[in-house]
């Protein structure tokens, strides 16, 4: 019995170190080979290529080769059109004559407006004397200086009183219903005093009116208000 184990021994020593050293991985090794470039081929070519514009065959296309056709036959290539023409200078506007054509201009507004004042001559400046302008008079009406001749009170005025002041150092006149003392705007009157003095003594709104409505007299005259004009 031992002689057969220890024949067995070692065969099974021996086989256990073949064993082991057939287990021992081998040295690794570093391998460099070169990539490998496939050539595209014409299928792939054709691919990158972007398709044509218009289409071969279609419609814009054949439509195209007529007028360049014709274009050439006519003397001139469509490639080469002429520049556009220039715009109009400003005041050059052209009209269309057709009916169905162009909008027309815009009648002119730069007419002369009718002339109202058609009874009464027509209305001249006079150059004032320095210090009788507009602002002076308004100076002088916040000035506190009497405008009224001395009335305290506003007084009742009939026509035939009303023309005893018709001279220029005591002009009173009556418009829209109210007497005025106008002596004191005599010289400030932009027309003149020969004007102002059509209507001393009388009732002036008609004639003023005619001349000058848009004036607000009430506001040119308020203090030189001396009474009110009643029926005799």
């Amino acid at each position: 019995m031992s002689s057969y184990l220890s024949s067995w021994l070692p065969s099974w020593s021996g086989t256990s170190q073949t064993t082991n050293a057939k287990q021992t991985p081998p040295t690794p090794s570093i391998v460099t080979t070169e990539p490998v470039v496939q050539e595209p081929t014409n299928e792939e070519e054709e691919d990158d290529q972007p398709p044509a514009f218009p289409a071969l065959g279609s419609i814009q296309r054949s439509s195209g080769n007529k007028s360049a056709t014709t274009g050439k036959a006519n003397g001139f290539d469509s490639k080469m059109m002429p520049p556009p023409p220039l715009p109009a200078k400003a005041g050059g506007l052209s009209v269309s004559s057709s009916s169905s054509g162009g909008l027309a201009l815009p009648p002119t507004t730069t007419k002369k407006p009718p002339n109202v004042n058609t009874k009464a001559k027509a209305r001249k400046q006079v150059a004032l004397a320095p210090g009788y302008g507009p602002l002076d008079w308004a100076r002088l009406k916040s000035s506190g200086q009497d405008l009224r001749a001395g009335v305290t009170t506003l007084l009742r005025i009939t026509p035939s009183e009303l023309k005893l002041h018709n001279t220029r150092e005591d002009a009173w006149s009556a418009f829209g219903g109210k007497v005025y003392n106008i002596t004191p705007y005599l010289p400030y009157h932009p027309g003149g005093e020969k004007e102002l003095m059509r209507v001393a003594g009388r009732d002036g709104t008609k004639l003023f009116a005619l001349t000058h409505s848009w004036v607000n007299l009430d506001y040119m005259l308020d203090g030189c208000m001396v009474g009110f004009l009643v029926p005799e």
